[in-house]
C-alpha cells in the first residue's frame, strides 16, 4: 500500500484482497484435480502447498523498501523516537484495541461465511444440503470468483464514496441474503447464495488493505496491521467451534444464520464509530505516532 499513489489505493486495496480469494479458488480447483481426477489425498495438497509459498518467497526477495517506509526511517533516526514515545501515546492504544476488535469481527465474518460452508453442502446429516463432494467443490470455485468481483468492485468504490461507507454498505446488503446463503436446499440456489454472499463479505474485505493501513501510524505500519489482524484472527477462531456445536443441536442453516447475522450488524456499528484516513500521505509525519493524539 505504500508504494501505491494515493488516488488509486482503493482499487489496489480490492485487487490485493482478491488475491486470498484467487488462492481459495486455486486450492480448490487443485482439490478437483488431485483429489476427484487423480484420487489423491489432503496430505498431497499440504506437501504441494509449499510451491506457492517458495514463489511467495522469491517475490518478495526481490522488491525493494517503499520510498515512504525510508523516510519513516530517516525521521525516526533524525528525532531519535523511541518505541516508549509511540506506545506513550494513549491515541494509539485506543486504536490499537479498536482495530483488534474491527478484525475479530471481520475475520469472524468471513471464516463464518466459509470454513464451515463445504461441510455444510456435503453433509447428509444436522439439515446439511448433502451435495457430492465434486458440487460441493465447484460451488466453492463459484463464490471464490464472487469475492473476487466484491474485493475489486469495493475497493475501486471505496476510492470515491469513502472505506467507511462501502464496508457498512456491504454489511448491509449481506443481511437480506443470508436465508439464501444458510437456507437454499438446491445447488443452483446455493451456489448464487454463496456467491451474493462472498461478493459482499470479501467487498467489505477488499477495503480493508487501504482502511488498516492509512490508520496506522508511520513508525509502526509493518507492526501495527500484521498484529491487529492477526489477534482478530485468534479471536475469531472461536467461531468454527461453535458453529460445529450449533450444528449438531439445531443444524447447519441455524447454526451459521445465528453466528453470521449478529457479526454483520457488528462490523457495522465498529466501522461506523472507527475513524476514516483515506488520502493520508504515507512517510511524511502526517500519520507520526508522536504527532497523533486522537484516535
Amino acid at each position: 500500500m505504500e508504494k501505491i499513489p494515493e488516488s488509486r489505493r482503493g482499487f489496489f486495496s480490492g485487487f490485493l484482497q482478491s488475491g486470498y480469494s484467487m488462492g481459495y479458488l486455486c486450492a480448490a480447483l487443485a482439490f478437483l484435480l488431485l483429489n476427484t481426477w487423480w484420487g489423491l489425498n489432503w496430505r498431497w495438497m499440504f506437501a504441494l502447498s509449499i510451491i506457492p509459498a517458495l514463489i511467495a518467497l522469491l517475490i518478495r526477495a526481490r522488491v525493494k523498501e517503499s520510498a515512504a517506509w525510508e523516510a519513516s526511517r530517516e525521521r525516526i533516526k533524525l528525532t531519535q523516537t523511541t518505541a516508549r514515545q509511540i506506545w506513550s501515546n494513549p491515541a494509539i492504544w485506543r486504536r490499537f484495541i479498536y482495530l483488534i476488535a474491527l478484525m475479530t469481527a471481520f475475520n469472524w465474518m468471513s471464516h463464518g461465511t466459509q470454513d464451515v460452508y463445504p461441510t455444510f453442502l456435503k453433509a447428509t446429516d444436522d439439515d446439511g444440503a448433502g451435495l457430492a463432494a465434486s458440487e460441493a467443490t465447484w460451488i466453492a470455485v463459484i463464490y471464490n470468483v464472487g469475492a473476487i468481483i466484491g474485493g475489486l468492485i469495493a475497493g475501486a468504490l471505496s476510492e470515491r464514496y469513502g472505506r467507511k461507507v462501502i464496508i457498512i454498505a456491504c454489511a448491509l446488503l449481506a443481511l437480506p441474503i443470508v436465508p439464501l446463503f444458510a437456507y437454499s436446499t438446491t445447488a443452483g440456489s446455493l451456489a448464487l447464495g454463496s456467491f451474493l454472499m462472498q461478493m459482499m463479505v470479501q467487498g467489505a474485505w477488499g477495503v480493508i488493505p487501504a482502511h488498516l493501513t492509512e490508520l496506522s501510524p508511520d513508525e509502526i505500519r509493518g507492526f501495527y496491521p500484521g498484529v491487529t489482524y492477526q489477534l482478530g484472527n485468534c479471536l475469531a477462531a472461536f467461531n468454527l467451534p461453535i458453529q460445529e456445536t450449533l450444528a449438531a443441536s439445531h443444524g447447519y442453516p441455524f447454526a451459521l444464520t445465528v453466528t453470521i447475522v449478529p457479526v454483520l450488524i457488528v462490523v457495522i456499528v465498529l466501522t461506523a464509530l472507527g475513524s476514516e484516513r483515506k488520502g493520508v500521505t504515507f512517510g511524511s509525519g502526517q500519520a507520526s505516532a508522536v504527532a497523533q493524539r486522537s484516535a
